[in-house]
């Protein structure tokens, strides 16, 4: 009698792919890439003129050819191949937005206000120029005078610069006591300069000579400004307005006419700055 034996069989179970596997961050990143360029792409649609999205069908429709852009509110609206840059008359290449247009406009036209007003400035005090130096001829007290004055345009305005001779000083030395014919000036000035609503700068120049009392209780640094403010006075008595002066200033030796000669008489001088209007 034959012995049955067992059959024994056995299966191995496939393992199960876990969450472990990385095929669907792939597809995930692929979604999200696809997703990003398409937000870009609508982003950069809605952020473009009219005219350059026409120029853009145009070219991938005859990339080959130049296409000529026909109509829009950006740089595709010209009739020309080479783009001007719309009407803005500052630049000449790109796209020029609207406001942008306006706010240039609003510069180049404030520019050319102030450059007309400062060309006009410029006539008048050409005109003043004129006027006292006819006070200064028309006077047979004056006109010895004329050698000693000397007016140019400056920076900050008219300079009119009233500067020492060896034979006739302004003030008595080492004082701010004006002379007479140095008050007769300044009376004529003051009323021709009343005519003007400009301000006034009013500075007191010495030499390099220290003043003889000493450095510690008076130098040329308050000679200086004694004598500008002498001459301030001497020019309101002669009808100019008193709140006409914006600052008096005593500049010693400090800026000498003639460097090359510290102790020439042209270096003692009143120098009078009718100032720009801004």
């Amino acid at each position: 009698m034959k012995r049955l034996v067992p059959v024994i069989i056995k299966r191995r179970r496939r393992a199960r792919r876990g969450h472990g596997s990385a095929a669907w961050k792939i597809a995930y990143a692929d979604f999200v890439t696809a997703m990003m360029a398409f937000f870009l792409l609508m982003w950069l649609l809605g952020s473009t003129t009219e005219g350059d999205r026409k120029g853009l069908q145009d070219f991938f429709a005859s990339p080959l050819k130049i296409s000529l852009p026909s109509g829009g509110s950006g740089s595709g609206d010209a009739s020309h191949i080479v783009k001007g840059g719309g009407t803005d008359i500052t630049r000449t290449t790109g796209q020029v937005r609207k406001g942008q247009v306006a706010s240039d406009r609003g510069l180049v036209n404030l520019r050319a206000s102030h450059e007309e007003q400062r060309r006009l400035e410029l006539l008048q005090f050409e005109a003043l120029k004129q006027r006292l130096e006819g006070r200064i001829t028309g006077s047979a007290q004056l006109a010895p005078l004329r050698e000693q004055i000397r007016m140019d345009m400056a920076g900050d305005g008219l300079r009119i610069e009233i500067v020492d001779a060896q034979d006739r000083p302004m003030f008595g030395i080492g004082s701010a006591e004006l002379a007479p014919y140095m008050r007769e000036l300044l009376h004529a000035f003051g009323a021709v300069l009343a005519e003007v609503p400009n301000r006034l700068t009013i500075e007191g120049h010495t030499d390099a000579q220290p003043y003889q009392g000493g450095e510690r209780l008076f130098s040329n640094w308050e000679l200086s400004s004694e004598r500008a403010n002498a001459s301030r006075r001497e020019l309101v008595a002669g009808g100019m307005p008193q709140d006409r002066v914006l600052r008096v200033l005593g500049l010693a030796s400090s800026l000498l006419l003639d460097p090359s000669d510290p102790f020439k008489p042209v270096n003692r001088r009143i120098s009078i700055v009718v100032m720009h209007s801004s």
